[in-house]
């Protein structure tokens, strides 16, 4: 009995991995990322199954985020963000990425305040002039 706690702890699949690590909500959505590429490890597209090994490093985009970590633990279990938050460190790079983009502002071009409604039929006309898009009258 004791090798299968052994075990536990040595092996880990990816989708279990991100999903205990806190950054997906469910497995299923883990799985989803990984299957659609949002997901590498080591610079490589990999499936859910892939076992995650210490020291890896794991690139995550999601629509809020774009983060690459180095695994530092593993764990099957989903336990409270603290605990979930030693499973892993962010890489430097990806530290100085994160801040560069909030000082600049990236990612927040296409924001709208709230209650001001669908853009009007000119002001697309002027997003898609701005963005570059192709506008046919």
């Amino acid at each position: 009995m004791a090798t299968v706690a052994q075990d536990a702890d040595t092996k880990c699949r990816l989708d279990k991995w991100l999903w205990a690590a806190r950054f997906f909500k469910t497995r299923s959505i883990a799985t989803d990322a990984i299957e659609s590429g949002k997901v590498h490890v080591d610079s490589d597209r990999v499936k859910p199954a892939k076992e995650v090994k210490i020291g890896q490093i794991i690139h995550i985009r999601n629509k809020d985020f774009e983060i690459e970590v180095s695994v530092l633990a593993l764990s099957n279990m989903r336990r409270g963000a603290p605990e979930a938050a030693l499973l892993y460190t962010e890489t430097p790079a990806s530290i100085a990425k994160r801040e560069q983009a909030k000082a600049t502002g990236e990612g927040e071009h296409a924001l709208r305040e709230r209650g001001a409604g669908r853009p009007t039929k000119r002001q697309q006309r002027d997003i898609k002039k701005f963005t570059g898009g192709t506008y046919l009258d």
